[in-house]
């Protein structure tokens, strides 16, 4: 009677490369900003292992992977990286999404795998939302000189005033995006591949208009927000731009110079403005019923907000 002889574990290698061409990819198609975010946190682990360890990447095994080597991972983020909490258990979902990938490729590892799952995520506090007030938020737009970075800068700025827009979906705009019939509104895709369409303030329009004829060239499928090479802008790019423009604000608001404003910052200032506006009845009202509209329509939270109140 010949003997049956038990397969050969996966390759610790070959685990890697299947987690991120055929799991993550094909199977759950996830985004790239996803991917990349997994393959940046894998990146970091294999080379703090490889030190720890003594070894390559490529003769590691799932036994190497332990909760002390994890959590030695996870404090050298915080405390030699200086990471936040919430970055350091984005690191550790990275590695959870592997491990369980492992598990069903490796049966025989299932213990090992189970004890390395137990790392917990760590807890933390979470800030209370800045926001800026309507002074300080004019003082940041400021007026655009007549270059073409001081226009486009100041129609970025405009554009996350006006829609509360997270970074991500203002340079993913295109100029086939932006509508500007009797109804304008520009088409936004957020995260996790969601699409909301947001209306456009007529001051809004009016500097996309005046944009679009001072650059002929750019396309139905162009980003309305170029870079000089003709490309979408990056996010250091509207961070930098930003720093720019609260630093000249900050000349004529001094409150300024002592904040740390981030184009988030931005995105808090809408909901404030609506909580606190007071537009036909009491401002109470008003933010309760901002509150059961976007409970009702969570991709147009901004409309109600947007349709009664036109800054100027």
């Amino acid at each position: 009677m010949s003997e049956t002889t038990a397969p050969r574990p996966v390759s610790f290698a070959s685990l890697v490369q299947q987690f991120f061409t055929e799991y993550l990819v094909t199977q759950r198609a996830l985004s790239p900003r996803t991917i990349a975010s997994y393959r940046d946190a894998m990146l970091l682990f294999l080379d703090f292992a490889r030190k720890r360890l003594g070894k390559m990447p490529t003769a590691f095994n799932l036994a190497d992977i332990e909760p002390d080597l994890i959590l030695a991972f996870l404090g050298h983020l915080e405390q030699e990286r200086h990471n936040s909490v919430r970055s350091r258990n984005l690191r550790l979902t990275a590695l959870r999404a592997f491990l369980k990938f492992a598990a069903r490729r490796d049966v025989s590892s299932f213990y090992v795998i189970e004890r390395a799952l137990g790392v917990p995520m760590k807890r933390f506090e979470r800030p209370i939302l800045g926001f800026l007030s309507r002074e300080e938020m004019l003082a940041v737009l400021g007026q655009p000189s007549d270059t073409w970075t001081s226009q486009r800068d100041h129609l970025l700025l405009a554009m996350l005033y006006n829609t509360g827009a997270r970074v991500s979906e203002i340079i993913g705009v295109k100029v086939g995006d932006v509508v500007m019939d009797e109804s304008p509104c520009v088409h936004l895709r957020g995260k996790g591949r969601k699409q909301r369409t947001t209306p456009l303030w007529k001051s809004t329009i009016q500097e996309i208009r005046a944009w679009l004829v001072r650059n002929p060239s750019l396309r139905e499928d162009a980003a309305l927000l170029p870079n000089r090479d003709g490309h979408a802008m990056t996010r250091c790019n509207v961070t930098q731009r930003l720093n720019i423009a609260v630093a000249r604000a900050a000349m004529v608001h001094s409150s300024l110079a002592k904040r740390s404003i981030s184009p988030h910052t931005i995105r808090h200032y809408l909901p404030f403005l609506t909580m606190s506006s007071n537009v036909k009845d009491s401002a109470g009202m008003f933010g309760i019923y901002y509150l059961l509209r976007l409970k009702a329509y969570p991709s147009t939270r901004h409309s109600f907000r947007l349709e009664t109140v036109e800054e100027t």
